[in-house]
């Protein structure tokens, strides 16, 4: 499955694999991809903001420039005709300003940051990461191991809970069957999650 973002000249690709993800991003400055299982994929993120601040800034002052002019014409009795024109280049560019603006969500990984652009794509992408991790950290950690200490196996329940990878009451019956088995001292069968 591959998901593609363009906003602008940048352009980020999301390719989902069976075990990873690659995401890779091209822009103005250059291009990169960084590859990640998806049980690494952070659940906290930042927000970036893109903007072309020069265009901003110099269309402040136009506008001002041109409410100063219409203003001195209103106060002077003079033709308005004409004033306005800074003001209308100023509204212009303060318009191109916001609407080239880009917005993404910034995950931080050890590998490097994975940058989802905010658009209509953007809670797909975050949803399909995230539920392959959860199947992921499933596959991985979901069972009971009985080789390990019974703390051990409790406290990678709670994680996983906190993960939200399982409910609270899922981890709980996994807890009360550590208990039991180790507490009995007998083989535990064995009882999957979804």
């Amino acid at each position: 499955m591959k998901i593609v973002q363009k906003k602008r000249s940048n352009k980020h690709t999301f390719t989902f694999n069976d075990e990873s993800f690659n995401f890779a991003y091209e822009d103005k400055k250059g291009s990169d991809d960084v590859d990640m299982r998806y049980a690494d994929f952070p659940q906290k993120s930042s927000v970036s903001i893109e903007q072309n601040e020069w265009l901003r800034n110099v269309a402040y002052l136009w506008c001002g420039l041109g409410l100063y002019q219409l203003g001195y014409a209103i106060y002077s009795d003079a033709s308005l005709s004409g004033k306005g024109f800074w003001l209308i280049n100023g509204l212009v560019c303060l318009a191109w300003a916001h609407l080239s603006k880009v917005k993404y969500s910034v995950f931080k990984t050890d590998r490097g940051n994975i940058f989802v652009i905010q658009d209509k794509k953007h809670d797909l992408i975050v949803k399909e990461i995230n539920e392959r991790r959860r199947k992921q950290l499933l596959q991985w950690y979901g069972e009971i191991d009985m080789e390990n200490e019974p703390e051990n196996e409790i406290r990678k329940f709670n994680w996983l809970c906190e993960q939200k990878v399982i409910s609270k009451e899922e981890a709980e019956i996994k807890i009360a069957q550590i208990e039991l088995a180790h507490k009995n001292n007998m083989p535990l069968l064995s009882d999957s999650l979804n």
